[in-house]
Order: C-alpha cells, then structure tokens, then sequence
C-alpha cells in the first residue's frame, strides 16, 4: 500500500506544504521511506466541520449500521494484515508477533464494540411507566438512553501502534457511541496511521456510512493537538500517553469557553503486594513472573509492575537474589522511540541518586548512533520503607523495564504505605487464603487507589471484556470514572436523555414501548428484552 504522508480529511486527502517529518527505525536509526506533512490549520478546520456535519446523521443511525461499519473496518484490516505489521515493526521495534497479536486485539475490539452498539448494550434504554392513579401526585410516563456527545479527538499512543491508535480502542469506542472521530496520528509511526486510517476511510466509503465520520491528521509536533482540543466542534477527547502530555489536554479542555471531558490514561507504576507466607512458599516462582512481567516488550506497558512490597526476611533474600539474576541477565532491548529510551534513562539515573536506594543491576546502556540512542536494559533497585516514604519522587513512573523492590519490616506496615500511593491502573496482592482473609484494611485501600485489583497474579495483560476496568484515580487517568478498554468505554462519548410523556411513535425506536430493536432493557426496574 502507497505512503503519501497526507492528512486524511472525511473522504479527501490534505494538503502538502506543511512541516515535513520522517519516521525513524527506532533499531537501526535508519530513516524509513515517506515523507510526511503536518496538517495545516486549515485542515483541523475542515476536519472539524466534517465531522459535525456527519454527526447529525451518524448520532441517529443505528447500532446495527454501526456494527457493520465496525465489522467491515476489522476485516480490511485483517486482509492487509501483512502490510500493517511490516511497517509497524520497521517504526516501533516491536515484535512481529506481538503486533500480529496487536492487530488481533484491534479487530476483535471493533467487533465487540460494535455487537454492544447492536443489541443496545450501550443504549442504556430505561423505561419507567406513567401511573396516573398515584396519590398524591400523578406519576409521569419517563423513558431515557445514552445519545452521543459529538465529535471525537483521538490521539494515537506510543507503544500500542495498533490496539490504542487510529483503528484502537478510543476510535472503536466512539465509533459504537455514534461520535465521528479525528484522530491525530503519533509522529513515532505514521506510516502504520496511514496504512490503518486508509483502510478506515475505504470501510466508511463502502458501507455508505457519513463520510466527515472519520479524519486522520499528521503532526509531529504539539500544535495540531491543541488545536482539536480547543476546537468548539470537537466534544470529546481520548488520549494514552504521558502525565505531562495528559495534563496539558485536561487544562487546553477546562479553559475552552464550553469545557470538555478528556478521558485521558498517564501514569501508573502498579504497586504489586507480596505477603510474607505466599513470598514463603514460592519466592523465587514469584521473582520469576515479575520479571517477565516487567520486562516484556522492554517493559512499555502501562500496567507494568514498577513498584513491589515484601516484608525483610529469608524469603524475600532468595527472591531479591532470583530476581536480581533474571534482571541483570536480561539483555538491553530497543525502546520505542530515542525520546523514550532517554526518558528512561533519565529515570533510572535519577533512582540511583537517591541516598538509600541501592541500584541491583549495571546493564542500563545508551545505544550507539546506530541504533538511534533508543537501547536500554532492565533496572532493579531496592530500598527501605522509610526511604520510600521519604522521597516522594520514587513513586513517579520510570516507563521501561525499571522496577523498585520496597522492603517492610512487617506486612502490617503496607495498608498505611498502600494509603500514600497515587491513583493506580492496577494493584496487586500476592497471598494465600489465610492472608486475604486478614488483610482485608489492605485490599480496602486499594480499591481506593486501582482501577482494577490482582490476587495472585501479574498486571500486564488486559482483556477486552465487559468486566474490564483499565482505569483509575487521577493521575492514572483524568477521570478515574471511565475505562478504556471494555464496553463501558463507550459509555465516556455518551450523555443521558430522557422523554416525558412522549407519544409512543415520537420516541426514539430503542425506546418504544414494542422494542422494534429486540435490546435490552430496564423497564420498571426490571430488565428484560
């Protein structure tokens, strides 16, 4: 498939003239073919016009014309499997299978979301019947459901080239809530948007679908980013990546003249709780599943484990010795950009400042020129709980294979530590029976804290179910309301709206009284189909 580095705009391509970038190969340095334009303000403008336009007819259509729009987005995608992964790998450096796997999970994504936009999943269809005869008052026949925001903002993210980007959750979720998307596409791998965004645009095209519903614009920069987010049109924003980055939308939001919600996922080191008669009995099976979890994919997860608590102890010796054996075994991996690979260097080096934290291994190496400085190998550290809780800069997120081992004297000590922590994607508590039943104050704080609670497991992983909570208190994301993956992310784009004493033919269809759609619903506080 062609690369022509231009914005798509609805069913048209931008302009050349603006800023040109290029993608990098983060594992050779090498400059990748194409050249690409940063929109121009003029097409934030036209992008933005389009997409409202769209949206008076796309916010009414059904959640079976969104679905096969969605299904038909999933198997493009799949056809041109090939083209997608080869150029994925050559912008990010991450494993051909892995992003087979990434592009599995975009798919399915649309899918699932699409099947909750048809059976009225998302709908929220609630109805509750006029009773004339109440005393004192008569009772007023209500009935609401979930109707669209407006036009999306997606921002594409970093480390999830496939499954958090044009075609990604954010875009998947919008689109099943019937809200036109613009995404600006991540300058770390344009060509993947591209390639994914066209195909996005062939779908919208060919399922006679509105076509302002979908625009991709290039940046490499911060400009055009900004300019969405203040943008009138544009109602929503949902973003992955940086605190910073995050935070800088969430103020661009608030300060606009009609503010927006921006459902934006930051910054997590996903504490992981290990109590002492589970670290008895198995300290190094235990060592060994942290460190594949910390380390997969050079560790650029955002549910990846960055923070663990044991208590002092024989048991936690020989799981500090297992662990620090896998960790400084582990060779240096390629970072997902040069930005990223300094980044955490930058971190780890300001870790080992800190008196009383000792630095476990030595294999932390900024690559050569050849490898575009984006090389970086696995950090273990390891301190004291007063040291920890003296430095509050040792909760701040290292993203990369960096984790820091926090030694209790008791595992009564961990719910007040559990207390000072941040808002958390995860955490996690490893512990037998017995422990769970006794630990209850520290599980109670961390419901507090975690979007999504572990027992007896690893944080990196996220399933795309219902159930599913990807999440959290500030500054895990800007509203610890939300998620971001599972079909309650589509409830983010969506508002309630509720008709009284409508006529039964004047109501929207997933409303009257028939159920023409065959969803669900509560109907009197019952629900039923």
């Amino acid at each position: 498939m062609k690369i022509e580095g231009l914005s798509l705009l609805g069913p048209a391509r931008g302009q050349r003239g603006g800023k040109k970038f290029t993608a990098i190969n983060p594992a050779s340095g090498e400059v990748l073919p194409g050249e690409f334009h940063s929109a121009a303000g003029e097409e934030v403008e036209t992008a933005a016009q389009l997409a409202a336009e769209a949206f008076t007819v796309f916010s009414q259509s059904s959640g079976g014309k969104r679905a096969a729009l969605m299904n038909r987005i999933a198997e493009l995608l799949e056809v041109h499997e090939k083209a997608i992964v080869t150029r994925a790998n050559l912008e990010t450096a991450l494993p051909v299978a892995r992003l087979q796997g990434e592009l599995a999970r975009t798919c399915f994504q649309l899918r699932f979301y699409g099947e909750a936009a048809a059976t009225g999943l998302c709908s929220g269809a609630r109805i509750d019947h006029a009773d004339p005869g109440r005393k004192p008052q008569p009772k007023p026949d209500l009935r609401s459901l979930l109707r669209p925001l407006g036009p999306v903002a997606v921002f594409g993210s970093s480390n999830f080239p496939l499954a958090y980007s044009v075609a990604g959750g954010d875009t998947a979720s919008a689109l099943a809530a019937g809200c036109p998307v613009i995404v600006k596409a991540h300058p770390a791998h344009p060509g993947t948007s591209e390639i994914t965004g066209t195909l996005v645009q062939q779908a919208v095209r060919e399922m006679g679908a509105p076509a302002g519903i979908f625009s991709l614009l290039f940046d490499d920069g911060f400009e055009i980013g900004a300019a969405l987010t203040k943008h009138p049109l544009v109602k929503a924003v949902g973003f992955t990546g940086s605190w910073r980055g995050g935070r800088a939308l969430m103020d661009l939001a608030a300060a606009r003249l009609e503010p927006i919600p921006v459902f934006a996922e930051m910054s997590s080191i996903n504490p992981v709780f290990i109590l002492p008669e589970m670290l008895r009995q198995k300290p190094e099976e235990l060592a060994a599943g942290l460190h594949a979890s910390g380390t997969l994919d050079v560790g650029q997860f955002c549910t990846n484990p960055g923070l663990v608590f044991v208590t002092v102890g024989g048991a936690a010796k020989i799981f500090l010795q297992k662990l620090e054996n896998l960790m400084g075994a582990t060779p240096p991996g390629t970072m997902l950009t040069a930005g990223i690979g300094a980044a955490y260097r930058a971190g780890v080096e300001k870790f080992s400042r800190v008196p009383g934290v000792r630095h476990h291994t030595q294999r932390i190496q900024k690559g050569t020129s050849a490898t575009g400085d984006s090389q970086a190998g696995a950090a273990l550290f390891v301190t004291d709980e007063k040291t920890f809780l003296a430095n509050p800069g040792l909760m701040d997120e290292v993203f990369g294979p960096s984790t820091l081992v926090v030694e209790c004297a008791s595992a009564r000590d961990m719910p007040a530590i559990a207390g000072k922590l941040k808002g958390q994607l995860t955490a996690t508590v490893h512990a037998s029976m017995e422990e769970l039943a006794a630990n209850h104050e520290l599980f109670a704080l961390l419901e507090t804290k975690a979007g999504r609670l572990i027992f007896n497991g690893f944080p990196t992983g996220v399933e795309v179910c219902h159930a599913m909570t990807h999440g959290g208190p500030y500054p895990a994301t800007a509203d610890g309301r939300s998620t971001s993956v599972g079909t309650r992310a589509i409830e983010r784009f969506l508002r309630p709206v509720s008709f009284q004493n409508f006529p039964n033919a004047a109501l929207p269809d997933e409303l009257k009284e028939a159920n023409p759609l065959g969803i669900w619903r509560l109907v009197d506080g019952r629900g039923k189909i």
